[in-house]
């Protein structure tokens, strides 16, 4: 492993707050959308989920949010009562839950992803090439530990 010798403790908590920052002001932007349906933060996440992993399992959720059982069972209520998601068994296993958006899930997830999009995009927008794959890249060695 490299040893960073140029990064000091201060800049290191910078950055800590630049990512804290900006997770909350990218979810932030959202919250509107979330109060219209009487929803979170957590059911944010889920909706994002699942409109990245169309029928993704429930256990492979639970891995992928890093939450207990409990937690999610309360959101996915929510979905249902909300009438935003729907499940499907597994062919193979029955056992298995499938979920997925339906279209008044995506419409959710899209009016979110709207919101959001924006700030991004233009940050994206006022880089240069550069700075943007570099971002990526940085970013997904955070992610990836």
């Amino acid at each position: 492993m490299k040893e960073l010798l140029y990064l000091k403790d201060e800049q290191l908590k910078d950055l800590i707050e630049k990512l804290f920052v900006g997770y909350r002001e990218i979810f932030s932007d959202s919250k509107k959308v979330l109060d219209k349906y009487s929803i979170g933060l957590a059911h944010n996440k889920v909706i994002h989920l699942l409109s990245m992993y169309e029928g993704i399992s429930i256990s492979e959720l639970l891995k992928r949010l890093k939450v207990t059982k409990q937690s999610l069972n309360r959101v996915l209520k929510d979905l249902i009562k909300l009438e935003a998601i729907d499940f499907k068994k597994d062919e193979q296993d029955t056992r298995v839950k499938h979920v997925f958006l339906n279209d008044k899930g995506k419409k959710i997830f899209n009016e979110i992803f709207e919101t959001q999009k924006k700030r991004i995009y233009n940050a994206l927008l006022n880089s240069k090439s550069e700075e943007v794959i570099n971002f990526d890249s940085v970013l997904s060695k955070v992610i990836n530990g």
